[in-house]
């Protein structure tokens, strides 16, 4: 029979013992997983120098890069990003594709035109992309490591990557006429998901479902279409609130926005955060000039017309403009910017750039110098 004291005993050895072995076994650093840092994948020249983009074709390969393997000093898949730059240091670069344990990428003709956009090249103009592939491993792309860089020409045909917004209902100028000369939102010049519009509404002066709009993504249809998350009939009147839209995030209409009063506003509406803002403008004091001209060298002296809802507002449809530049005319005063498509035109603010030829609608809002240049056909 064992005694309880030597029981004793036997059980702090055996825990002595377990603590020794769980000691030396952290000690023991020969199953540590180490990485090394690889040197640089070889990319390969391209077969070919000058690639012209086919807008017509755009789902045919335009282009495959292929490079050497990486060596991290483990068997693990290795992650490789291709990056593509209009300058031979990667500045501004853009990511167009990224792989796991392989080493080849094949871009289309679509993806290639969308990167040399996003690098920072016109349309319809040779110019010089930069290449290199960087690798990394691990879920976190831990011990990044870039290629050598190649260099080939390539014409980019126009990708108009923008969304257009126009109101609709009782509220603004074609009530609830969907197919008609409604009037657009202006798109903010840094944010593309960003819209303002400031102008005259026509209020619910006490009529629940007057006073109402909402927004269209194309003239002539109903959907996309988008408003309050408050269900129709239920969409009580608010300055500010959460947007819903069919299909942008349901498949019912979502309710409708609106002013009480007769009067200036300021909506704003932003599509990344799903929020809009309705708020008063004071455009009393705010004198329309008498005439208002697009010119420049895209195009002949044009008047533009003043809407008659809201004079304030000033439109020219289905201008036909070649790559070049505009300005506005303000009776006197040359109103310009420095930005593509929208933006805020100032007092000698420099020549709105026309970057591809087709027609447009062109708006402007002399209450605050915004504009909007809509193409028709891209």
């Amino acid at each position: 029979m064992i005694k309880m004291k030597n029981l004793k005993n036997i059980s702090i050895l055996m825990l002595t013992a377990f603590a020794f072995l769980l000691v030396s076994s952290c000690d023991d650093t020969t199953d540590k997983f180490v990485v090394s840092e690889t040197s640089p994948v070889t990319l390969s020249e391209l077969a070919i120098s000058d690639i012209e983009l086919d807008a017509a074709n755009t789902n045919n390969p335009a282009i495959t890069f292929n490079w050497t393997e990486a060596d991290y000093g483990q068997q693990a898949s290795v992650n490789y990003s291709l990056e593509i730059s209009a300058d031979d240091s990667f500045t501004n670069s853009v990511i167009p594709a990224t792989v796991n344990g392989n080493n080849t990428i094949t871009l289309s003709v679509s993806e290639l035109n969308a990167a040399a956009g996003n690098a920072g090249l016109n349309p319809f103009e040779w110019a010089t992309l930069y290449a290199r592939v960087v690798s990394n491993i691990g879920t976190q792309n831990g011990l990044p490591v870039p290629s050598n860089s190649i260099s080939f020409n390539v014409y980019p045909y126009f990708n108009y990557v923008f969304n257009d917004y126009y109101l609709v209902g009782n509220a603004t100028p074609d009530n609830w006429n969907n197919n008609a000369n409604n009037t657009p939102l202006f798109r903010d010049s840094e944010n593309p998901n960003l819209f303002h519009f400031t102008g005259y509404f026509k209020g619910s002066n006490g009529d629940y479902n007057s006073g109402r709009f909402k927004v269209l993504e194309t003239r002539g249809l109903w959907q996309p279409q988008w408003g309050v998350t408050d269900n129709e009939g239920s969409d009580d009147i608010k300055t500010s609130g959460g947007i819903a839209g069919n299909p942008g995030t349901q498949s019912n209409d979502p309710g409708r926005f609106g002013v009480p009063t007769d009067g200036y506003y300021t909506f704003t509406i932003d599509f990344s955060t799903k929020t809009y803002t309705t708020q008063p403008f004071d455009a009393s004091g705010i004198t329309s000039p008498a005439s208002i001209s697009i010119q420049g060298s895209s195009v002949g002296t044009t008047a533009m017309t003043p809407l008659a809802f809201d004079g304030h507002i000033w439109y020219a449809t289905g201008l036909h403009l070649t790559p070049g530049d505009v300005t506005f005319l303000a009776d006197s005063a040359t109103m310009g910017s420095t930005t593509s498509f929208s933006g805020v035109a100032i007092v000698d603010g420099g020549s709105i750039p026309v970057i591809v030829e087709d027609d447009y609608d062109v708006w402007y809002d002399d209450l605050n110098g915004r504009y909007i240049m809509i193409p028709l056909n891209l």
